[in-house]
């Protein structure tokens, strides 16, 4: 199946979620900090909240979303 994130194609297993897709399509990085510090998802089950991204225009949480087919990924600033 294939997403975008942040404009750029990316191959995935079905039922893979968006965390595991920003490591597949490189960094894993979701999100640069108000320092301008790159974060990753950190807990993996929707607490730490480090893993925000913008999906289809609206703010969710990469480790807790699976990816479908079209879907727009992208990196928060």
């Amino acid at each position: 199946m294939n997403l975008q994130i942040n404009g750029q194609a990316v191959a995935v297993p079905v039922g893979c979620s968006v965390a595991a897709a920003l490591a597949i399509a490189g960094n894993g990085v979701a999100r640069t900090s108000v320092n301008g510090e790159p974060r990753a998802p950190l807990c993996g089950m929707g607490i730490c909240q480090e893993c925000r991204v913008s999906i289809n225009g609206v703010r969710r949480l990469a480790c807790q979303t699976t990816c479908s087919a079209d879907m727009r990924v992208e990196v928060t600033r």
